[in-house]
Formats: structure tokens, C-alpha cells, sequence
């Protein structure tokens, strides 16, 4: 079967047609005071970077709500790092390609808020002792300046049923995350020691 491949805006347009006034004119500069509150309201978003060569990277970042985001002011908004696998994969494109597209997410609702940026990475600011969270004081953190902040429509989560319970079946297709991890990443572990590993005791570690 032959590809219709699209390669020009024009031709783009005319398959999906224009947006509406109201989705076209709705990206702001500035954070206004519910853009504010929902990014105290939410514990969790996904950052998208690129390399210098375009390759794209999208990393979860999640924290107690309020704790997630720190605003420094209506242009200006920066994320914690916390302990991970330390690939920092996205903190090297950023260092690279410092443009950043932010999506934060409240459980349970189906809009978003989106920022788009441009990011660098800080070592050190007397804003950091607000990041604290269990006593993790972090070693950096994403500072975004803000060039667009809107609010992104519920459809993609109405169509996938995200938050709806009934349809939850996390092990229904892909084993649990000890079996895939001792398949792709760590064949020599036993699945006892990994499913120690990813045990009650992950939690303990999130922050240290």
C-alpha cells in the first residue's frame, strides 16, 4: 500500500482546516492567577527537549502538589531535579537546545496546562530552600522563561479514559516492572532480588 505523505503547511491546512479565533488567539506571555493555581494544584507534568541535531526527549517530573513547580514570577517558573537514574538526558539537550515545552497535569481532569519556554539549568538560588521536599534540598533545577502559557482541551483524555478506574488493567498485556526489567536491562538479577528492588522499599528511596 502507497504512502500519502504530507511535507508543506499548505497541504497540512487543507486536511485539517483552520482553528477556531478562540484556539488560535488563546496563548498568553504571562501567567495569570489561575495558571498560578493550577500549577500549585498539580504533582506531576511532562517535559519535552531536544538535542542541537532535534532529537526529542519527554520526561515525567512529579512531586507533592505545590511542590512540583516553584513560580518565581508571572514569566518565570522552575522545576526541581530529584534522585533518578541519572541518565539527565533532558539536562543535556537543555544545555544544547534550551527550548522546553512543560505539560502539567491534575489528576482526575482532562485539560492541561501547557508552557512552552526556553530553559537553563541552575545549581544553586536562594529559591531552592522552597524546593525542599523530605528533607531533599535539590541540586538543580530547570528555570523556565516563559514565551507561551495556555490551557489545552480535555479530548484526548475524554477518548483514552486516563482517569476512569473501571478501565484500568495495568498488567493486563505487559508483565510487572521486575519481569521487564530483568528482560531488557538487567538479565543477570534474579526476579527475587528485582522484585525487591521495585518493592514497598522503591518508595523510600524517592528522595534520597
Amino acid at each position: 500500500m502507497t504512502w500519502t505523505e504530507i511535507t508543506d503547511d499548505a497541504t497540512l491546512t487543507a486536511l485539517l482546516g483552520l482553528p477556531t479565533d478562540a484556539a488560535r488567539d488563546k496563548e498568553r506571555a504571562a501567567l495569570t492567577d489561575v495558571d498560578r493555581d493550577w500549577l500549585a494544584a498539580s504533582p506531576f507534568c511532562m517535559v519535552a527537549t531536544a538535542d542541537g541535531q532535534g532529537r526529542c526527549d519527554v520526561s515525567p517530573k512529579g512531586d507533592p502538589a505545590g511542590r512540583l513547580v516553584h513560580v518565581l514570577d508571572d514569566t518565570t517558573v522552575a522545576i526541581a531535579e530529584r534522585p533518578g537514574n541519572r541518565r539527565a538526558d533532558g539536562y543535556r539537550n537543555i544545555l544544547a537546545n534550551p527550548q522546553v515545552g512543560l505539560n502539567f497535569l491534575i489528576p482526575g481532569r482532562g485539560d492541561t496546562l501547557r508552557i512552552n519556554g526556553r530553559a537553563r539549568l541552575v545549581s544553586e538560588a536562594p529559591f531552592f530552600d522552597a524546593m525542599i521536599v523530605k528533607d531533599h534540598r535539590p541540586l538543580l533545577a530547570v528555570v523556565v522563561d516563559i514565551e507561551t502559557v495556555f490551557f489545552h482541551c480535555a479530548k484526548a483524555f475524554l477518548r483514552s479514559r486516563l482517569w476512569q478506574p473501571e478501565t484500568w488493567d495495568p498488567e493486563a498485556l505487559v508483565p510487572r516492572r521486575a519481569v521487564l526489567a530483568q528482560r531488557l536491562e538487567r538479565p543477570d538479577d534474579s526476579l527475587e532480588v528485582l522484585d525487591a528492588h521495585y518493592g514497598p522499599s522503591y518508595e523510600d528511596r524517592l528522595y534520597g
